[in-house]
């Protein structure tokens, strides 16, 4: 795609983090804004600075894990600006993670529902529209833990992996199908945003069962999240700086989007195993790299 203004940008996970910036962006690049969220008031937040700032923009409550909802954020987009261009399925959960023999079917299905079927169901929404008008451009929000598999990260790793699969077969699909429609890969590496408390998101049906009253987080753990919290501080991206990579990868019809270089010889390694047939490198978290 190469001329922005007038058309629309559809966002899923846009009331925060990542996709708030992305609308932001886009909203300065002319677009008209169609944004889904599970979060409703954070989402009429986002929507509200949006329309202060002069953009076309509307909101829809979305759970991307349910299919009827993401076909209502497709009609949402019909209904008011006369159908999507860019289509950022950008919503993600970064919980549900632990050593697999504690990991339990509610922790995978969570999980599950957003990162990997919230994109099937927006492909699904969206895909033969553009086809049919021949223009626009998808990107799937993965991560470098699609590139990559850390330990104790059992569900986002599949979902991520999983999101990078569908990327790559789906701009085979459309390369070779001479369509016009591009398909871009965002792989971020540490971004700031509230991934680390998706719980607040979590649906009461797929809590993990436990006790009616909870134990209180021993010291040991709340240390543990307490140094993520101020790790991810100090080196993390901000999403305002992915948005504009986002933006531009759009413009250049540009596949991988990579937020740094923070992770390429974790990437490499893996790459390396793979060709050599060696067994995957060993790492003990995502974040070591930067103790």
């Amino acid at each position: 795609m190469h001329d922005l203004a007038g058309k629309t940008a559809v966002i899923t996970g846009g009331a925060s983090g990542m996709g708030r910036s992305f609308a932001h962006r886009f909203g300065r690049a002319g677009m008209n804004l169609v944004l889904g969220d599970i979060e409703e008031p954070a989402l009429n937040a986002t929507v509200s600075e949006l329309t202060d700032a002069g953009h076309h923009a509307v909101g829809l409550p979305t759970d991307v894990g349910d299919e009827a909802a993401m076909r209502a954020l497709a009609d949402a987009a019909d209904e008011h600006f006369s159908g999507a261009h860019v289509v950022c399925l950008n919503a993600g959960v970064g919980g549900g993670n632990g050593d697999m023999d504690t990991l339990t079917t509610q922790d995978w299905a969570w999980t599950l529902n957003v990162n990997l079927w919230g994109v099937i169901h927006g492909i699904g929404a969206f895909l033969p529209a553009l086809k049919a008008q021949d223009d626009g451009h998808i990107v799937i929000t993965a991560s470098v833990a699609g590139l990559t598999s850390y330990p104790s990260m059992g569900p986002y790793n599949t979902t991520k992996h999983a999101a990078v699969a569908i990327a790559e077969t789906l701009f085979s699909e459309l390369r070779d199908g001479g369509s016009h429609v591009g398909v871009s890969c965002l792989c971020p590496g540490l971004v700031m945003t509230n991934i680390f408390s998706s719980d607040r998101n979590r649906p009461e049906a797929l809590q993990t069962p436990g006790p009616l009253i909870a134990d209180p987080m021993s010291p040991d753990e709340q240390a543990r999240i307490e140094s993520i919290i101020e790790m991810v501080s100090a080196h993390a991206k901000s999403p305002d700086l992915v948005a504009d990579l986002v933006h531009d990868a759009v413009l250049a019809d540009q596949f991988w989007i990579h937020t740094d270089d923070d992770f390429t010889a974790a990437i490499e390694a893996r790459l390396d195993s793979i060709r050599d047939r060696t067994d995957p490198p060993g790492r003990q978290s995502i974040l070591d790299q930067y103790r």
